[in-house]
């Protein structure tokens, strides 16, 4: 099969590459997965009622499994790319592949069939993995690959990073952060039929834009390799011997890994919060008050981060903005009901988490070119597959973690009811007591009243633990681990030397 040619002809990176391929063209994919990163376990505990399936076990233990099938499948994608050599590139066909992949299998993560757990457990389990272990690898994988593949020049391929994590901050956060919370989770409640309609156009949106990125992104550092004459059809067991031993690589993975603990349980915990700890269910202000007042500042490091980040480096304003970081997780923590001191809390911790959003693709590629200097060999797709594994792996750990000290901590869905009378009855007979009073409570257009909780307090705990309380020390960790990632020093001498290598093989 014949892929589409790419649309970029510049051997340097032009301004429609930036705007449509890097700034556009990932919108759909990610808003989609920014959508699930918040909302998907909702769906579960709440809408499906998948909590107590199992005695707690199955929220806590599939979500565990598969991440570990999607480490494998990440394995096998980041050799496949190293392996694949088209006129497209190493990894832009697979991008292209991944445009189809992912909206079919983002809908069936919701059309979960009405019928007994088992069926239930075993398509969520399925549609999970479909989804994870395989269309959004092929995507994530070929996606995180176009910085460091776009080009070598530094500060180009910066501006790429900064651009790249444009839409996933502040075109899904805002879609995220005060669409959802403030007009969209009040209308669909937890109606499963709203669920899948809505899920089902915010999937099928990503198959035109991701074909938008296939078309504006050019690979010119595979291009250049190519033209040398260079492979890298390496054993898998040499490839990991490389980047493992590499001090900066490790250094950027346990980076990676305890900022993704930290994100992931934030994630996750803050739906929760904000609808039993600062305010009540689904609201409609709470989340969307600290999910944009907190990160405002967002929009402000699109303008701010990158030009600090060249006058004092990546690595050292990432460092001091998790300094900050901390300061705002810790003071959100002690402060945890108090929503002035939390807004207050969020809008420090993005300040500090604004280097890390904006420029870390940047340094990841800075990893990659020193190990492409110490070995002479680029193994990109491998290194990108442990990069994708530890975020997989840890969305599924931490989302196993959160689920099971829910279930522990016995947290208590929402239900439904036809009328008031029918609420009150369900209410009596479980000895549950409402979050709200039940003539307080407004019905949605059809009528149906969604009753939520007041949560024993343990829940209040770990759900503010979850949210707030654990990035105080992932934040910590970071700066430590930063202090010794100085792979910024001597880069430029080392791009140079790579380059007058490839230029010497091309000309033999």
């Amino acid at each position: 099969m014949k892929l589409p040619s790419s649309l970029v002809r510049s051997l340097e990176v032009s301004r429609k590459e930036k705007w449509l391929g890097y700034l556009l063209g990932p919108a759909g994919a990610l808003l989609l997965n920014a959508v699930l990163a918040t909302y998907l376990n909702v769906y579960y505990t709440d809408v499906l009622n998948l909590t107590p399936l199992w005695g707690g076990l199955f929220l806590t233990v599939f979500p565990i499994v598969s991440k570990i099938i999607d480490a494998i499948t990440n394995i096998v994608m980041g050799q496949v790319i190293d392996r694949t050599r088209t006129k497209e590139g190493k990894a832009r066909p697979w991008l292209f592949l991944s445009a189809f992949l992912v909206p079919v299998t983002g809908i069936l993560l919701f059309t979960v069939p009405n019928a007994g757990d088992t069926v239930k457990a075993i398509w969520v389990m399925i549609s999970y993995n479909l989804f994870y272990s395989f269309a959004y690898t092929i995507f994530n994988m070929s996606h995180n690959l176009m910085v460091p593949l776009s080009t070598r020049d530094s500060k180009a391929r910066g501006g790429l990073s900064v651009f790249n994590q444009i839409t996933t901050i502040m075109m899904s956060g805002i879609l995220v952060a005060l669409v959802f919370p403030m007009v969209v989770m009040p209308i669909i409640g937890v109606d499963k039929i709203k669920w899948i309609t809505l899920m089902s156009v915010l999937s099928i949106l990503a198959l035109p834009l991701t074909l938008l990125e296939y078309f504006f992104t050019k690979e010119r550092v595979t291009e250049e390799a190519a033209e040398a004459g260079e492979t890298t059809d390496l054993p898998f067991v040499k490839q990991m011997k490389i980047l493992f031993t590499d001090r900066y690589m490790l250094l950027m993975y346990a980076y990676f890994l305890i900022y993704t603990i930290g994100t992931t349980l934030k994630n996750l915990g803050l739906v929760y919060y904000c609808n039993y700890v600062l305010g009540t269910y689904n609201d409609g202000i709470t989340q969307m008050l600290v999910s944009v007042i907190g990160g405002i500042p967002m929009g402000i490091g699109i303008f701010a981060v990158w030009p600090l980040a060249k006058k004092f480096g990546k690595r050292n304003v990432t460092m001091i903005g998790f300094i900050l970081y901390a300061a705002g997780s810790l003071l959100c923590w002690i402060f945890s009901r108090n929503l002035v001191m939390v807004l207050i809390g969020q809008f420090i911790k993005n300040i500090g988490g604004l280097p890390c959003a904006y420029v870390f693709m940047a340094l990841f590629a800075d990893c990659l070119d020193h190990v492409e200097w110490k070995t002479d060999l680029r193994i990109d797709g491998a290194a990108m597959s442990i990069y994708n594994i530890i975020a997989v792996a840890m969305v599924g750990i931490m989302t196993g973690v959160f689920n099971s000290m829910l279930a522990k901590a016995g947290y208590l869905a929402p239900f439904t009811a036809k009328s008031a009378a029918e609420a009150s009855a369900v209410l009596t007979q479980h000895g549950w007591t409402p979050q709200l009073a039940l003539e307080a409570l407004r019905p949605a257009a059809d009528g149906v009243l969604t009753v939520a909780l007041k949560q024993p307090s343990s829940v209040y705990w770990v759900i503010s633990f979850a949210f707030v309380g654990l990035e105080v020390f992932t934040g910590i960790a970071l700066v430590v681990i930063l202090w010794f990632l100085n792979v910024e020093k001597d880069l430029t001498g080392k791009q140079a030397e790579i380059k007058a290598r490839h230029e010497e093989r091309t000309a033999e």
